[in-house]
């Protein structure tokens, strides 16, 4: 099976260059400030009290700040949301490149870590060489109070090194490292998997490691030398050596064998400085140091401002509570619930996030629209699995009692739904499903739901969309589970067959795990039961069957469901074949 550099360049193209552009970005970023200190005159002094550490520590903060500056933009959901529906972004390859968007936060934020690391480690050796380079010519560009400092603490532990401790930079950092931890450690799978909690409260921390962040670089540890005309690096100066009673530098001597070190006088102008060559410079005064002025607030001030500006927005648009209109408790633990609120609108395959106070005040969680809003309707509605603590209370609260879990519960009834506030819409993938002219849709469970939607959508016209025909696999464990949209289904499909389309949607559900021949219980489901399918589908062979049907068209694969299934479709989406057919694979990934 031969990779299809078309197919490469369709699917994994846009996203590989971008990312070699960050690298790039990056590399570039690191290695320019790396000789800025090493090199860079008005570093001269500092370089040479601290070494290869001061570059280190530099070049790996200018990586931090940018990365910084780039982790808060891919959540910035409402953004993204905008520029996915704009018609200015008319590309569908720089559309898709937004669908990557919670991956390249991911590993912003794997970058964070590897260079906060490295900057931590490159300063602990600055505090260790601002102790044994000290120097008294340069009191104002030390650190350490005397030679040695660091390594008394090191032999007298109960001394405590204050300078670096105490100080603002020294104390933000180490309030960074152990929340950069804590917000690293949750962030992985097995315990965001067992414990969604502990992720989301720890993840908040961002806002606390921000704020360290600009107080950190106030501190005005490393300094530079501001007057390089008057004192060029490393320049004799003689006023110096007499009022210190020390000896001509033999380099100077050679050069002036009449000189003695007398003060210039008056009438005559002081000799230019200059370190060229196999000349020595002569300073006209003492060297001068001052901090930097702060330069991480330039970079993260605008993307932090703009998360907080859409944060607010949200608040304010999702400050209104929805009236849920409708509860229905499916087969599987799967509850559906229709709401209804003012002014929302939404396309097919978007998703809200659903904030309940009385199930918990802080959390909330992301669901995708099964049901969108129309000119007719204005309900629209989510089917969230109960597989954790916030939906188990959510179903609690919502449903009567146990006796009544399979039946719709209207809203005229003596029961008051609690209060739940609807933020969003936001963009995903599946937005771009019907505007090909070939899409391919495939479910694994309760993976489904984005693709209720636009079903629900086609079920209302079809014919205003790009969409010609809808390849839809459904793949469950349980027979029960098909009934969550059978009825769905079944109303499409007539529809279709009365519009004289019955090609418009290709329908194949596959029970993967059964005893035996089983079917969707009720009469009105025979159109589905005669496309139920035993087992798991063949996907090489599924491909290879649409692309003969499609030849020389682009065709858009969708996938919600288990890892195991997006890999082999992402793999068989990159393969060539003999009849000019080009997959395009999207995947579905909450921001």
């Amino acid at each position: 099976m031969a990779l299809s550099w078309r197919s490469w360049l369709g699917n994994e193209g846009s996203k590989h260059l971008f990312l070699f552009f960050w690298l790039s970005l990056n590399v570039w970023f690191f290695w320019k400030t790396f000789l800025l200190y090493y090199r860079g005159q008005q570093y001269y002094y500092l370089h040479q009290m601290l070494g290869l550490g001061l570059c280190i520590s530099r070049a790996s903060a200018a990586v931090l700040n940018l990365n910084c500056c780039l982790a808060l933009l891919p959540m910035c959901r409402v953004l993204l949301a905008f520029l996915r529906g704009s018609q200015k972004v008319v590309s569908r390859k720089t559309r898709r490149l937004l669908d990557k968007s919670k991956t390249f936060h991911v590993t912003c934020g794997v970058t964070i870590c590897i260079f906060s690391v490295l900057h931590v480690a490159a300063h602990l050796v600055n505090a260790l060489n601002f102790s044994e380079n000290y120097s008294e010519d340069f009191l104002a560009l030390n650190v350490a109070n005397y030679r040695g400092e660091d390594t008394n603490i090191t032999r007298h532990s109960s001394n405590v090194n204050h300078s670096v401790f105490v100080s603002v930079p020294g104390l933000t950092g180490v309030i960074m490292v152990l929340v950069l931890f804590l917000m690293c450690t949750a962030s992985t799978y097995a315990i965001r998997f067992s414990n969604y909690d502990i992720f989301w409260y720890t993840h908040n921390l961002f806002f606390v490691f921000y704020m360290l962040l600009l107080i950190h670089v106030s501190g005005g540890v490393l300094k530079y030398q501001s007057n390089l005309e008057e004192h060029p690096p490393g320049c004799f100066n003689p006023n110096k050596t007499l009022r210190e009673n020390m000896t001509v530098p033999k380099t100077f001597a050679e050069m002036f064998p009449d000189y003695t070190p007398e003060p210039f006088p008056e009438d005559l102008s002081v000799p230019q400085p200059s370190v060229q060559n196999n000349f020595v410079g002569v300073c006209s005064e003492e060297p001068k140091f001052q901090s930097h002025f702060p330069e991480t607030w330039l970079w993260i001030s605008g993307p932090l401002c703009l998360y907080c500006v859409e944060r607010l927005y949200r608040y304010i648009r999702s400050n209104k509570p929805v009236t849920i209109t409708s509860v229905i408790s499916h087969p599987s633990n799967v509850l559906e619930v229709r709401m209804m609120k003012g002014n929302f609108k939404a396309r097919p395959g978007q998703y809200v996030i659903l904030h309940c106070p009385r199930v918990s005040a802080l959390e909330s969680h992301p669901f995708t629209l099964t049901m969108c809003p129309t000119d007719t309707k204005a309900t629209f509605g989510v089917h969230l699995k109960v597989v954790g603590d916030w939906t188990e209370r959510f179903r609690d609260l919502l449903l009567l009692h146990s006796s009544q879990d399979k039946e719709i519960l209207p809203i005229f009834q003596q029961r008051r739904y609690p209060k739940l506030y609807v933020d969003g819409p936001f963009g995903s993938p599946f937005e771009e499903s019907l505007k090909y002219e070939v899409s391919l849709c495939v479910a694994g469970g309760i993976g489904v739901t984005p693709f209720a939607s636009v079903l629900n959508t086609l079920l209302d016209g079809w014919k205003c969309y790009k969409l010609r025909r809808l390849y839809f696999i459904w793949v469950c464990r349980d027979i029960e589970s098909f009934r969550w949209f059978a009825d769905l289904l079944c109303m499409l499909h007539e529809k279709l067959w009365q519009e004289n389309r019955p090609d418009y949607i290709n329908i194949q559900l596959y029970l993967s795990q059964t005893d035996g021949i089983q079917k969707i219980i009720g009469e009105k489901y025979q159109a589905l039961n005669s496309r139920l399918l035993i087992g798991r589908p063949r996907w090489k062979l599924l491909f290879d069957e649409i692309a003969k049907c499609n030849r020389r068209k682009t065709i858009g694969v969708f996938c919600c469901g288990p890892n195991k299934i997006s890999k082999i479709l992402h793999k068989l989406s990159n393969i060539s074949n003999s009849y000019g057919t080009r997959f395009e694979y999207n995947k579905e990934s909450f921001s």
